[in-house]
């Protein structure tokens, strides 16, 4: 089987001028709860040069009337709008690092020859408040693991 490299995605778009910062990052948790793939807000001005917010939600095409319709009960917008977009994706899976801190998960990204090793945050701050240590600690000590397990493999 051979790892899939591109796929389509909706971009899902509401303006919204009269919207709490609470009911933004609460429609936020419910869209990622929904398996939205990302969320994100752009400072906009709207007629009569009113602040408001651009929310913006990429989505699996499947799942487009699920969100429509939380979008539409949980802000104040009274429409949206839809479009699709092509994209590249990486493959992704993840792998265990030990830190001297203790193991941290990395999300391994492939396309090709490339390859991307992020270490998982929540695994860090977790470890970085244990050890009472900073994040970028934790962080770079997962990165020289990853390294060093490479350079074991080749």
């Amino acid at each position: 089987m051979v790892a899939k490299t591109n796929d389509d995605v909706l971009l899902v778009e509401a303006n919204l001028d009269d919207q709490t910062g609470e009911g933004l990052g609460y429609v936020m948790e419910k869209l990622l709860d929904a398996g939205a793939y990302d969320v994100y807000f752009t400072p906009i001005q709207m007629k009569k040069n009113r602040p408001a917010t651009k929310l913006s939600v990429l989505i699996n095409p499947a799942t487009k009337d699920a969100i429509t319709t939380l979008i539409l009960a949980e802000t104040s917008t009274i429409g949206v709008r839809y479009q699709t977009w092509h994209r590249a994706i990486m493959q992704r899976h993840f792998t265990t690092v030990t830190t001297p801190y203790g193991p941290v998960q990395l999300k391994v990204a492939t396309y090709g020859d490339l390859t991307k090793q992020t270490p998982e945050y929540a695994d860090c701050a977790q470890l970085a408040q244990q050890w009472h240590i900073p994040l970028m600690t934790v962080y770079q000590a997962a990165l020289v693991a990853a390294d060093q397990a490479t350079q074991e493999e080749n």
